[in-house]
């Protein structure tokens, strides 16, 4: 029991020195899940060449989550042209309805990368309990930003958040040159 008190004291003051905003980044976990063709895809294979991505867990019941993805599918080529950001949505639809989500989003001419995760494993690994809730990768395909709920507007906040990544991104890789 002593052992424990001392191992739990030293991890709370090495995390009392850790800067407030500099908090480990993690990579997005490995799972499997289908891509609308119902084909097995895995989540190692999710990368956007450097830049940024987002990626979206929504349903096809789940009214925010279309408002959401609708008001980024206005955006979305903006966005891209901008600063090459990539939106993967991840369907949580359960395994009976996974056959509506294509037509779902054909539907709505969404033109974004859109998967199924009919078992809710990739959900599970990625700590998600409601939908919608969104994650931000930077160019490392590292977790930076996340959100639940929707609300209008929200859209514009995730895009500052996105070009401040970017901006940001660049700065690291461009160093200012030193007199």
């Amino acid at each position: 029991m002593k052992k424990f008190f001392a191992v739990a004291a030293l991890s709370l003051t090495c995390m009392s020195f850790m800067p407030g905003d500099e908090s480990p980044k993690t990579a997005i976990p490995v799972a499997q899940i289908k891509n609308i063709k119902g084909e097995s895809v895995s989540t190692a294979t999710f990368q956007n060449d450097g830049k940024p991505m987002i990626v979206s867990f929504w349903a096809t019941w789940c009214k925010p989550c279309i408002q959401e993805l609708n008001a980024i599918h206005t955006l979305y080529p903006v966005w891209q042209k901008e600063t090459g950001v990539k939106l993967i949505a991840i369907s949580i639809d359960d395994a009976r309805n996974t056959n509506k989500v294509a037509p779902f989003v054909k539907s709505r001419g969404w033109n974004f990368e859109v998967y199924n995760d009919p078992n809710g494993d990739f959900k599970r690994v990625m700590n998600v309990n409601n939908v919608p809730h969104t994650f931000l990768l930077n160019s490392k395909g590292e977790i930076v930003k996340q959100h639940t709920t929707y609300s209008p507007g929200a859209e514009d906040e995730l895009y500052e958040e996105i070009k401040k990544l970017v901006e940001a991104e660049k700065n690291i890789l461009t160093p200012t040159p030193s007199n």
